[in-house]
């Protein structure tokens, strides 16, 4: 039985006079954030203003790296050369890592949003492309990926630490695979049956899939959205549950 897991949410999302989520409040819950870079949402004063709240709460700091899409806030599958994704890789990372600085933290990992995260699930071109510019960047950065997916595989092999990730408001097929947002029943709003899932997920290394099977999930860090409606007591409830049952909360990463 695993004892610790990391709670993570994306955060710093916000833009000019539009607000996105609570950051303020789901920093006091979760142990990693997942900040936004500029490309897919997040400007550069909400983005330090994130930065400087999950430093004052002991939240570990990764890039939330996208597709350079504003208007569709990352969610659209975009062609891109390789070598353009990669040095779009390089810019966000570096982005981030200058305002963390600014901010007396530091950047740890990165994880992909949107419809670049599904992607290179297990497109391999586009994730090779990400990989690269880790790589060219920080080589000691971990990436975090859908457990189970091959992009894991792929980090490894190139010598990046891998974080495997579940999501806790999302159902999954009996392969183990997110269901589509286009299908009934993909996202879960109930916050105690979210909750009691990633209680069974952290004890019996699995949840159950949409069609009523045990299937079998390794993660290391949950991902509680901070933007979808009743975030903000579906994450309370996850670590609650969590904490009740004896099981830690801490970040998957210790700088």
């Amino acid at each position: 039985m695993i004892k610790t897991i990391d709670i993570n949410s994306d955060l710093g999302e916000s833009f000019g006079q539009w607000c996105m989520g609570n950051d303020e409040i789901i920093l006091e819950i979760v142990s990693s954030a997942n900040v936004a870079c500029g490309f897919h949402a997040g400007d550069p004063v909400g983005i330090l203003r994130t930065l400087k709240s999950a430093k004052e709460n002991n939240v570990v700091i990764g890039a939330h790296v996208s597709y350079p899409d504003l208007v569709g806030f990352g969610r659209r599958k975009m062609d891109i050369a390789s070598h353009e994704l990669t040095a779009d890789i390089i810019y966000q990372i570096g982005a981030l890592q200058g305002l963390a600085a600014a901010s007396g933290t530091r950047v740890n990992y990165v994880k992909p949003h949107g419809a670049l995260y599904n992607t290179i699930a297990n497109d391999e071109y586009q994730a090779n492309a990400v990989i690269e510019g880790i790589l060219a960047i920080d080589s000691s950065l971990a990436l975090v990926g859908l457990a189970g997916s091959n992009i894991l595989k792929l980090a490894q092999a190139r010598g990046l630490k891998t974080i495997a990730e579940a999501f806790a408001d999302r159902a999954y097929t009996s392969k183990g695979e997110l269901v589509s947002r286009r299908d009934a029943g993909s996202v879960l709003h109930d916050a105690d049956l979210v909750a009691q899932r990633m209680l069974q997920l952290v004890t019996e290394g699995g949840i159950e899939s949409i069609d009523g099977k045990f299937t079998p999930i390794q993660a290391d860090s949950i991902c509680v959205h901070g933007d979808s409606p009743g975030a903000v007591e579906m994450a309370k409830q996850v670590k609650i549950v969590l904490q009740q049952a004896g099981i830690t909360i801490r970040p998957f990463i210790h700088p």
